[in-house]
């Protein structure tokens, strides 16, 4: 019998068409059991006694190696989280901003990262600023002059008190690529020397991510997306700076040296590797999981060359896209990356196309704001799927009259 294809492991994809990739990547049968196999484990040496201790030690250090691989980085620069958000906000929080400082956050970040920022302005009086980048619509062979752009555009963002920068690696709606190394670079040799707080929900798995790792200062994903992981577990990738400026904010006892001597008076009780930001109890068999999905993707092939047949698949999406009469692209080119957003000119109600699809099997997801649609193609996406989602969209527009 021939083993099951890494596709064929996955239930969710055997009676449907997904393309939300980037809101949750279905669950491996291997990894929901290797799940299952810990909680069994854990309950069977006692999940309170000291013959669990070494079993959970092993797990969130073989877990921390594993993601310190994939990102490049040291183990102790890493912190286990629960999701984006929480990998963002905590350390964000912790940075040592003054009242009068300056943030400045591009147009394309998620509502969660956004409003936290914003809270935290009211809270210590701080300005934010803009970074106009929703309006780039270069395709992948002009990445360079999108890159320039980028640049050129923060540095007249700047402000000479700004102290963060907030920008995700790879934006969630247009699915443009955003040049970290490059930015942190800028911001290294600017005079205020900004903090770079980088989103990479969409960027973790799906594209090559080892330099912009290591040279954000907090680089926060999670493993349900482009991962093949399950809800509930993510990381952070912190900076030396970062570990030596930030202040734990959401304090608990795993971020804590020892539970010793706590009533003692410690100016620095605090762990002063990744640690610091993680808080308490959390769910082991989470990590089996993680650690089996992105063993599997590993078997399917290097991290490069995952990349270029996702790109290769969106290449195919948005020229059959482009086809389509009424079909507005955000992007003028091919896509950088496996993210296709678009709209469909007269339609001012895109959950109706949502819906229409999701009648015939086939899964794609409104944006907000800006109101688009967005699919999302993977390594395991096939070319019969998006001839689906092609058919679908022409048999949905076929039921309207444009003028």
């Amino acid at each position: 019998m021939l083993p099951i294809s890494f596709k064929g492991n996955m239930p969710a994809l055997q009676n449907k068409s997904y393309f939300n990739y980037g809101g949750q990547g279905p669950l491996p049968t291997q990894s929901l059991n290797a799940i299952t196999t810990s909680w069994e484990k854990i309950q069977h040496l006692g999940p309170f006694t000291n013959d669990v201790w070494p079993y959970i030690t092993k797990e969130v250090i073989s877990t921390k190696n594993l993601l310190s691989e994939i990102c490049g980085i040291h183990p102790r620069r890493i912190a286990l989280t629960e999701n984006v958000t929480s990998g963002c906000v905590l350390p964000l929080l912790g940075l040592p901003l003054s009242e009068g400082d300056h943030l400045l956050i591009s147009d394309c970040e998620h509502p969660g990262i956004v409003a936290a920022c914003k809270a935290m302005a009211r809270t210590k009086n701080l300005s934010i600023g803009i970074l106009p980048i929703l309006k780039l619509c270069n395709g992948n062979d002009n990445q360079k002059e999108t890159y320039k752009t980028v640049i050129k555009l923060i540095g007249a963002n700047l402000q000479k008190n700004t102290k963060l920068v907030v920008l995700s690696h790879l934006l969630w709606n247009t699915g443009q690529i955003m040049p970290i190394e490059l930015i942190s670079k800028k911001l290294k040799e600017y005079p205020s020397k900004p903090y770079l707080l980088v989103d990479a929900a969409q960027s973790f798995c799906h594209i090559p991510i080892k330099d912009a790792c290591d040279k954000a200062d907090i680089y926060a994903f999670t493993g349900h997306k482009w991962a093949y992981g399950p809800e509930g577990l993510g990381a952070v990738a912190l900076s030396t700076r970062v570990l030596e400026e930030s202040n734990p904010t959401l304090i608990g006892w795993k971020c804590l040296k020892a539970e010793e001597g706590i009533y003692v008076n410690n100016k620095n009780p605090f762990h002063s590797d990744g640690r610091r930001f993680e808080i308490a109890t959390s769910c082991i068999p989470l990590l089996a999981g993680l650690k089996s999905s992105l063993m599997m993707l590993k078997n399917e092939g290097s991290e490069t060359e995952r990349f270029l047949k996702i790109k290769s698949l969106s290449s195919t999406l948005w020229k059959k896209l482009n086809q389509i009469k009424n079909i507005k692209l955000v992007l003028n080119g091919d896509p950088p990356s496996g993210i296709i957003s678009f709209s469909i000119n007269g339609i001012t109600s895109p959950e109706e196309v949502v819906n229409y699809l999701g009648q015939q099997n086939l899964w794609i997801r409104v944006l907000e704001d800006p109101k688009w649609l967005r699919a999302c193609v993977h390594i395991t996406t096939d070319i019969n799927e998006i001839d689906n989602l092609v058919m679908g969209l022409k048999n949905f527009i076929s039921t309207k009259q444009f003028i």
